[in-house]
């Protein structure tokens, strides 16, 4: 499978014009969705934190391609750089009508047995509470109008992870939950919020953090015999994004594992 699938061909026409916050878009599935909701003509607020480069090429993209952007150096961890970042978002393009809250990291590959505060409260940090700080910087803007929050967790939230990375799977979990919890707070203000669980992704966070052998493991393993790539899991954002398509849907969560775990 190629990248980029997700092209002007398909027009969601409510998403045009939208303006999509989405946290660490400088690479794999957040640099997908960048692309792909600029395709549908949102201006996107491309957050990253080190990898600066990264972010301006896929902005210089967008821009290439006709698109509005707007790059947001912050560290994930920090709520005040990540209200900083919102904030510099609504100046911008005057709004935010939806927000990706896709940054995260398993730090390092940790077993419980050799847990640290420390590395707890990285992941943690970087896990969850962006989450939860980066929605409440939002929500007093998505409230003007309403809009949608999707949060990325991961397939580790469901079977707990492999070996060392019990944390990062729980973390993921905690945004599950937190996902269900805003989802009951926030239907009012017609704010919608989901989540999308990706299974085992070719992207460099798998470069980084897979076991040895593991990527041949579930590509052989799962249903579908391969391996996902980010493309893959970009319609099921770019659904939860539109209220024609998924306007009655809130509080769920979208498995994109090839049928590596069946909920």
């Amino acid at each position: 499978m190629t990248d980029h699938l997700i092209t002007p061909d398909l027009i969601i026409p409510d998403l045009s014009g939208k303006a999509v916050l989405i946290t660490g878009a400088s690479s794999g599935i957040g640099a997908a969705l960048a692309r792909a909701f600029a395709a549908q003509g949102a201006m996107i607020g491309l957050h990253y934190n080190s990898n600066a480069e990264a972010a301006e090429a896929i902005a210089d993209e967008i821009k290439a391609s006709g698109g509005k952007v707007v790059t947001l150096k912050a560290d994930a961890a920090s709520s005040a750089e990540m209200a900083a970042a919102v904030d510099q978002m609504v100046q911008a393009f005057g709004r935010i009508d939806g927000l990706i809250n896709n940054a995260g990291s398993m730090i390092a590959r940790v077993a419980y047995e050799e847990m640290t505060d420390a590395h707890y409260d990285k992941v943690m940090d970087v896990n969850a509470r962006s989450v939860i700080s980066t929605s409440h910087a939002a929500l007093p803007h998505l409230k003007k109008q309403g809009g949608f929050i999707i949060n990325t967790t991961s397939v580790a939230a469901r079977t707990g992870g492999t070996a060392g990375s019990g944390v990062y799977g729980s973390s993921k979990a905690f945004v599950g939950a937190v996902t269900k919890g805003m989802a009951l707070e926030f239907g009012k203000y017609a704010v919608r919020v989901n989540a999308v669980a990706p299974g085992f992704i070719a992207t460099p966070f798998q470069d980084n953090y897979a076991l040895p052998g593991q990527a041949e493991q579930v590509a052989a393993a799962v249903p579908l015999k391969r391996a996902g790539t980010s493309d893959d899991c970009v319609g099921a954002y770019l659904f939860l994004a539109s209220d024609m398509l998924s306007g009655y849907i809130t509080g769920q969560t979208i498995d994109v594992n090839g049928g590596q775990f069946m909920p």
